[in-house]
């Protein structure tokens, strides 16, 4: 049983064992204790019908913003995709310059390391 029977299931048993004990506990006439137990059925009844009248919001509230979150996630990931490919293009041409100014940076170091270990 999911989480949020349990603590219905739990919310109406222990309401209703106390109302049961509170009402036969108290000295009253049995026309009296009717019309308690009666009116306390009405209270639960609207409480329930108020509870699900809730549930259902929020699970309507769940669902549409789980499906707004789902187009926004793959708006973000073409949009992230677009970025990344206009970067390449960008970059592709200018890639061999660039690994070859890193190859003659990489030969400076050395050369710059060798000359300080000669002095």
């Amino acid at each position: 049983m999911s989480k949020g029977k349990s603590l219905l299931l739990g919310l109406m048993v222990g309401g209703a064992v106390s109302a049961a004990a509170t009402l036969l506990s108290t000295p009253s006439s049995g026309k009296d204790l009717r019309g308690r137990v009666k009116n306390q059925g009405l209270e639960w009844k609207d409480m329930l019908a108020n509870l699900k009248e809730d549930g259902m919001r929020l699970k309507n509230q769940i669902t549409e913003t789980s499906k707004e979150g789902a187009a926004l996630i793959k708006e973000l990931t073409q949009e992230m995709k677009k970025s990344v490919q206009e970067w390449k293009q960008t970059v592709e041409p200018h890639q061999e310059n660039i690994h070859q100014y890193l190859e003659q940076i990489e030969s400076s170091l050395k050369d710059l390391e060798e000359k300080v270990k000669k002095q």
